[in-house]
């Protein structure tokens, strides 16, 4: 039987794929990086703020205490994510949208190393040869087409290898969360973290907008019909994603949300009418043989 992490997990990376695609549209909208983040983070933090308030309502329980290494955890993730993100967003000017993704998945091996060094949780010998397997698939789909040699050293590939990094700082410090919240519920630990990260990054956010961005925050909300969908999309994922750190290793649980990439091949043949080529194909056959050898071994 599959186990439900990996039901989560795959369900959040679909999710998370709409996500990324209604930001890549918010592109030619006018809004800059920061503001297509914002709108990610505007828009859903009170939605995960009620989600955590009707829970704990509903189940007649009281908030459970979040000692400062919770915050420290939360707020250190929130931070890596939002600096990731806006890495994502403009990374889709660079290259195609699934390719782009690709860039960002650099961060598989990064969460394992992370995850032992940072919270002590090692992977099992057959999860990182499942883990090698997605990542040779995602240098297939990162070879610099024309010039024979791997895409390292150019705009597109920085942006895709920071994002990649930071969203591995990212899963550490959500996963590094929910261990710090006193509950036995899975589902309550990961919505608590996921209230608090999303309220801090809004706050961040709105700061650092109305710094370095003057009219940006104007601009997000008088696009409110297409940037609340994005914050819409982007919370459910998170609910999925946190959900997932809650129950598991999290060098599993972004390994197996490499079917992000999967996801956003389809959209880019169907939706964006990108070209894929034959070795593109062969990276997406990895990175699928990766995912179910995940589901079968861990």
């Amino acid at each position: 039987m599959i186990e439900l992490w990996v039901v989560v997990a795959l369900v959040a990376g679909a999710v998370q794929t709409l996500r990324f695609a209604l930001q890549k549209s918010l592109g030619a909208t006018g809004l800059s990086p920061g503001g297509a983040t914002f709108s990610r983070f505007l828009f859903g933090a009170p939605i995960a703020l009620l989600a955590a308030l009707t829970l704990i309502a509903s189940t007649d329980t009281a908030l459970p205490p979040l000692p400062p290494r919770f915050w420290a955890f939360a707020c250190a993730g929130g931070l890596a994510q939002i600096v990731a993100t806006m890495a994502t967003v403009a990374l889709f000017s660079a290259r195609n949208f699934a390719v782009g993704i690709a860039f960002t998945k650099s961060e598989t091996l990064l969460v394992a190393l992370f995850s032992l060094v940072l919270l002590g949780e090692a992977i099992s010998p057959s999860g990182l040869a499942a883990i090698l397997v997605g990542v040779a698939g995602v240098l297939l789909l990162s070879w610099k087409t024309g010039g024979g040699r791997l895409a390292l050293v150019n705009r597109a590939s920085g942006l895709g290898l920071a994002a990649g990094a930071l969203f591995g700082l990212a899963a550490i410090g959500y996963r590094g969360a929910t261990l710090q919240v006193a509950a036995d519920s899975a589902l309550l630990r990961a919505l608590v973290t996921l209230a608090a990260a999303t309220t801090f990054q809004t706050l961040a956010m709105l700061a650092y907008l109305r710094i370095a961005e003057p009219g940006e925050i104007t601009r997000v909300l008088a696009r409110w019909r297409t940037t609340g969908l994005v914050g819409v999309t982007g919370i459910a994922g998170s609910m999925g994603w946190f959900f997932a750190f809650a129950l598991q290793n999290a060098a599993y649980v972004r390994a197996l949300g490499q079917v992000e990439l999967v996801y956003s091949l389809l959209l880019s043949w169907v939706v964006f009418r990108d070209r894929i080529t034959s070795r593109e194909l062969v990276g997406m056959a990895l990175l699928v043989v990766s995912i179910v050898a995940l589901i079968l071994v861990v």
